[in-house]
């Protein structure tokens, strides 16, 4: 290519700085006399070479794609630019170099000015390199391609122990305990046959010997280089004594939190037993006592000590229930299963509840099967209406469905005190009660808590809307999958109507004495026979000595001798040769105990039981030889 502007062409050849001119296609189309004494060329041997061929070979494809996107977007760039840039003269030795780059617009097109300087003797570039080297915050190792130490900061003297004197000229391995250095010496032949980039942090258990021949834990990078005494590497090498010592301490930390954790769970488990056992005793002692005293003045302390009961079982409750949670000791059991079946449940425990306080309750139809654990779901809509009746004091309560797409809404509905829009975000915090003129302080605030942890383990989306003085509606999103085509409801109904007020033999088997004597108490006051043992084993003896097959079990899952209440409701049934209805009454509510609900015709009740309930469960189950489904 010609060159036009004659007066720029002399000054650029005068220039003592070496100074290339390149195409677009990346070909050299002046190169003045600095320049071609710089790359030691010949007059006018750089014409119409491509720049390349001025850079060390490793260096070639990645240059021409960087000239590429260059081109595209051409800038001036100064001098000193901080990139590691490399020269390659005819007689391929390799220098350090500085290049600024100016775009010049001609008529053909776009030309590039390049001034190279040559800095690899530079006094004020080596001035500036070992300033960056003193001030860097990590200790700093450069070794030749021996393996001997060639520059070393103050950073690393310090580290190490040795004097700058002592550890230059030295071979790296003196900075490692002695078992390391003969393998060490292998590890760098290896990187020195194939060098790379080795970032810090990957992972490898290091360590390093100071003069004093104390030992301690490193991180290393490496980094390789060339320059125009040959192949280096750089080293930057980080004591991590103290970060060592943190994570020791978190593993340590770790495996206390695991023993704890484990401590946790042996007092759930023996606190879903044994606190469980005095509250159920009286339980049923309470339900005996009402059944069978008839004053009213009596009557009405039973039904006082009852209220009082039902607050300790609810706070013992909400406590292991919250400890169990925040312990990760609960798994959602998931099935598909009808809702209605849960709403029908819930409608008919709380229905009483709402007539004593004078309260309307509906509850809406909902023909849908949905996916989730059904008794975790219960105990999250049981903590909705319980509150709504709370603080209700006149209205109605409703239990309603709304259906969107593909999930279901189940809406509990009230008409109470209405929660003010400050307080919406703080209900579901632990111990947090509602503040409102004329509420009384009944209650633990653990419930909305109890809530939220279950909803997050279920994966449902809840929602809570309120209004002061004109109620609130708390409301769980659920999966669709499936719609019912049954008459599910009919079904029940008939098992319910079935319940008639009969009597019959019981079996029951229990290992706490004062359990057993207080169920029956309880079983007897309501007109049953019952036959007793503490094992699965004295199950199996007592009932060959009955005159009839019994009607209804009644057993404790962990029994006296190691046995559980599932293996011996399999005895008994084994001798009959039928599935007796069954009930397991049990505190615990681990994995292992939710197997039991694989027992056909068998449910689980957890301690302590409602007595009410239980005996209406028991007429339906010997009714109908069919225990109730929930």
């Amino acid at each position: 290519m010609e060159i036009e502007h004659e007066a720029a062409v002399k000054i650029i050849r005068s220039a003592n700085d070496a100074t290339v001119i390149v195409d677009g296609d990346g070909n050299i189309v002046l190169a003045n006399a600095a320049a071609e004494r710089l790359f030691a060329y010949e007059p006018d041997e750089l014409l119409g070479k491509d720049i390349e061929s001025l850079m060390p070979h490793g260096m070639r494809k990645a240059h021409a794609r960087h000239r590429t996107g260059y081109y595209n977007a051409p800038r001036a760039r100064p001098l000193v630019s901080g990139l590691n840039l490399q020269g390659l003269r005819k007689d391929g030795r390799v220098f350090d170099a500085q290049i600024s780059l100016t775009p010049i617009e001609t008529d053909n097109g776009t030309l590039v000015s390049s001034t190279i300087q040559d800095i690899s003797a530079d006094n004020t570039s080596e001035a500036y390199f070992k300033n960056v080297l003193e001030s860097a915050p990590d200790a700093m190792i450069i070794i030749d391609h021996h393996g001997k130490i060639a520059i070393v900061n103050g950073q690393a003297e310090e580290m190490f122990g040795y004097s700058r004197d002592a550890m230059l000229g030295e071979e790296i391995e003196m900075m490692l305990p002695t078992p390391l250095r003969n393998r060490h010496v292998s590890h760098r032949a290896r990187f020195a046959a194939d060098p790379e980039l080795r970032p810090m942090g990957i992972n490898l258990e290091l360590r390093g010997m100071r003069a004093d021949g104390s030992e301690f834990p490193v991180e290393i990078s490496l980094s390789p280089f060339m320059s125009a005494s040959g192949s280096f590497v750089s080293s930057v090498i980080r004591d991590v004594t103290s970060r060592k010592k943190i994570e020791q301490e978190l593993i340590e930390a770790r495996h206390e939190a695991e023993r704890a954790n484990k401590a946790n769970t042996a007092f759930l488990a023996a606190a879903s037993h044994d606190l469980r056992q005095p509250v159920q005793a009286l339980s049923l002692l309470n339900g005996a006592l009402r059944r069978t005293i008839k004053g009213s003045l009596a009557l009405e302390m039973v039904e006082s000590q009852q209220n009082s009961l039902d607050a300790m079982t609810n706070l013992l409750n909400s406590l292991l229930d919250i400890s169990r949670l925040d312990a990760g000791k609960v798994e959602p059991d998931f099935e598909s299963f009808p809702v209605q079946r849960l709403v029908d449940r819930l409608f008919a425990e709380f229905s009483r509840q709402a007539r004593h306080k004078g309260l309307g309750f509906r509850a809406d139809r909902c023909d849908v099967n949905v996916r989730s654990d059904p008794n975790l779901l219960s105990e999250i809509i049981q903590n909705f209406v319980s509150n709504a009746i709370r603080y209700t004091d006149k209205g109605e309560l409703r239990l309603a469905c709304r259906i969107e797409d593909d999930e279901i809404w189940i809406d509990v509905i009230d008409t109470g005190i209405g929660i003010d829009e400050t307080q919406l975000d703080e209900i579901f915090q632990e111990f947090h009660q509602i503040k409102s003129p004329g509420v009384d302080k009944e209650g633990f605030g653990l419930g909305l808590a109890i809530v939220r942890r279950l909803a997050d383990l279920l994966g449902h989306k809840i929602a809570v809307t309120s209004s002061p003085g004109a109620g609130s509606t708390f409301s769980i999103c659920l999966p669709i999958v499936g719609v019912v085509t049954d008459n599910l409801a009919g079904r029940e109904s008939a098992v319910i109507g079935a319940a008639a007020d009969v009597s019959g033999l019981v079996v029951l088997i229990e290992d706490d004495v004062n359990v057993a004597n207080a169920w029956g108490l309880l079983l007897e006051a309501e007109g049953y026979r019952v036959a007793t043992a503490r094992s699965a084993v004295e199950a199996e003896t007592a009932v060959k000595h009955l005159s009839q097959q019994p009607d209804l079990i009644i057993s404790d899952y962990h029994l006296l001798d190691g046995s559980t209440g599932v293996e011996a409701i399999a005895m008994i049934r084994n001798e009959y040769g039928t599935d007796i209805p069954a009930f397991i009454v049990t505190g615990d509510t681990t994995k292992m105990v939710q197997q039991a609900k694989l027992t056909p015709n068998c449910i689980i009740m957890n301690k302590p039981v409602d007595t009410d309930q239980l005996l209406k469960a028991a007429r339906t189950a010997i009714a109908s030889r069919l225990v109730p489904r929930d």
